[in-house]
Order: C-alpha cells, then structure tokens, then sequence
C-alpha cells in the first residue's frame, strides 16, 4: 500500500504520544532528550529499501558497523566514537549550501528530510583494509544540488563537518586540520550512486556513523564520506581536504578504491570484512561499482589521480 506519510513524518512517533509532531518535537527539545541517543535510537524510518541495490549481499551485523569507526571529532582508536557519539550537539541542525550556485540557502533536517528517502545497501571499503555491507537510508545528492542551481563555474563540491569544540574536546587538540573537510568532482557529486544518508538499519544515523547526515561515495575509500555535514560549497577549483593536507602521499583527492594502488603502509588487495577477522576477500576496482562508475574516470591515469 502506498505510504501516504512520507518523510519527514518518517520518524515513527510512539502511540502513547498525542501531542503533534512539531508540538512532541518542540517538547522532546526542551527536555534536552531528542539528541540522547538512546531517544533517537526509538525512531525507524518508512523508507523503501531499493531493489536495484546491493540485491543478495549478505549485510554485516549491525554491531559492527556500529562500533568499529573512524571519526576523530569523538576519537582516534576505533572503540572512541560509539563511546563519545554523545557529545554530538544534534539539535538544531541544518545544513548551508553556497559558493558558485544561483540558489544558496540554508537547509534544515526537517526540509532535508523532506526529500525523497529511500534504503540502498552499498558495500563500503576503508583504507585502512577493512570493509562491510550496510543499509543506508537516504537520498541522492545531486538532488539537493539541484534545489540551489550549480553555475557553470561549479567544478567541485566541497563538505565540511560540524566544528564544535566546546562540545568536542578532540577538535582542541592538533589531530587534524578543523574543520574536517572533503571533496568531489562535480560529476561525481551528481552521480546516482552519491548518497546523503540520514538513516542506517532502519533508524537515524548514529553519532558514531555520523549523525544526522552524511555523504556516502560507495566506490571510494571512507574517508571521503564525510560525516556530520554542516556546509556544503560548490568551488571552481580543486579544494584541500583534511587528509590530502595531512598525508597526500597517503591520502589522493579521488580516493577510488584500486586494489593496484598500494598505500604507502599497507597493500590494497585484500580486504576484511567486519565481523570477519580471520577471513578476507579480494579488493574490487571501485570496490565492485566500475560498471556504474568508470566511465567518469576514462582516460585518467589512476595512479597518478589516486
């Protein structure tokens, strides 16, 4: 039957609750409980998983991907994020769009979540080597970018994460250049693979996975997924991002996944899953997704452009 409450009302409320949606939210607020993340983790969403995506693949437990993470804002080591997750201010939040577009505006999660959101299961490959296969809830970038008109002087996208250290004692100290930024080409921002995540299993994305939104580039290596995005610009020229600053023999803008590009560190061949510690799999040029993607890359050498 066709959903007739779509999102944003996709967070289900509780039927004790009798208040109006803007009414329990304006109330949940000013208890100070609608970023505790065991409220938010009350929430699941409506959206439709799409078949066209990652049809058959096993997922990993949620568990895992729950609690394995990279996200220095809450922490370096791995077990930091989940164990620090509540430090994200996540009320309000919203999301400026700017720089070389007809339209800028200010984006709230309420008018964010207006768009339409559906669940993709994408697998995900880090750098460090280890991998895993999750749904997502969320919706295509290049429709936002198509609310605020790209010029044609918009060559590349530019994210940047929430910067907050009263709120985040890491952002005190010189663990990364802040605030944490990343970049797309403007074609592979307005590619359909691109995703704006707000959910993960089902419910609101975690502080640990990058809470409340978040970029998903399934063919690149994670760390160009940046997390917890308060603004995005669109720029004419290649940007500098974190970690092309802090390591660029290590770290290339593009990030593709290629198994043929070793990192300075550790080879790119083989993989582990989540889950998985004894057992690893071959890499996948563009982490299985060149059918989709290779095309933007044609007659690049992907060596050099790592």
């Amino acid at each position: 039957m066709k959903n007739i409450n779509p999102i944003p009302a996709s967070w289900v409320t509780p039927e004790s609750v009798y208040l109006s949606r803007r009414q329990w939210l304006k109330a949940m607020v000013a208890a100070g409980l609608l970023s505790s993340p065991t409220v938010r983790a009350a929430y699941t969403f409506n959206s439709q998983p799409n078949p066209a995506y990652g049809r058959g693949w096993k997922l990993t437990e949620a568990k895992h991907v729950l609690n394995y993470n990279n996200f220095y804002e809450l922490g370096p080591k791995k077990t930091d994020p989940a164990e620090n997750a509540h430090l994200l201010p996540l009320e309000p939040w919203s999301v400026r769009v700017e720089g070389e577009c007809e339209r800028p505006r200010t984006f709230t999660m309420e008018a964010l979540l207006r768009f339409p959101i559906e669940q993709r299961i994408y697998r995900f490959r880090c750098v460090e080597g280890w991998s895993f296969v999750a749904p997502w809830d969320g919706f295509e970038l290049r429709r936002l970018l198509q609310q605020v008109r790209p010029t044609s002087r918009a060559k590349f996208v530019v994210f940047e994460s929430i910067y907050a250290p009263d709120r985040l004692p890491m952002q005190r100290l010189p663990l990364l250049s802040w605030p944490y930024t990343e970049g797309l080409r403007i074609d592979e921002a307005m590619h359909p693979l691109t995703l704006l995540a707000v959910g993960l299993y089902g419910r609101p994305l975690a502080g640990q996975n990058g809470a409340p939104i978040r970029l998903v580039v399934p063919w690149k290596y994670g760390f160009k997924s940046a997390k917890s995005i308060v603004r995005i610009r669109l720029v004419e020229k290649m940007p500098m991002t974190t970690w092309v600053k802090e390591a660029p023999h290590e770290y290339g803008f593009y990030a593709n996944v290629n198994p043929d590009v070793p990192h300075p560190r550790w080879s790119q061949q083989r993989e582990r899953p989540l889950g998985s510690w004894f057992k690893s799999r071959k890499t996948e040029l563009f982490n299985g997704y060149g059918d989709q993607v290779a095309h933007l890359y044609r007659g690049m050498d992907l060596r050099k452009w790592f």
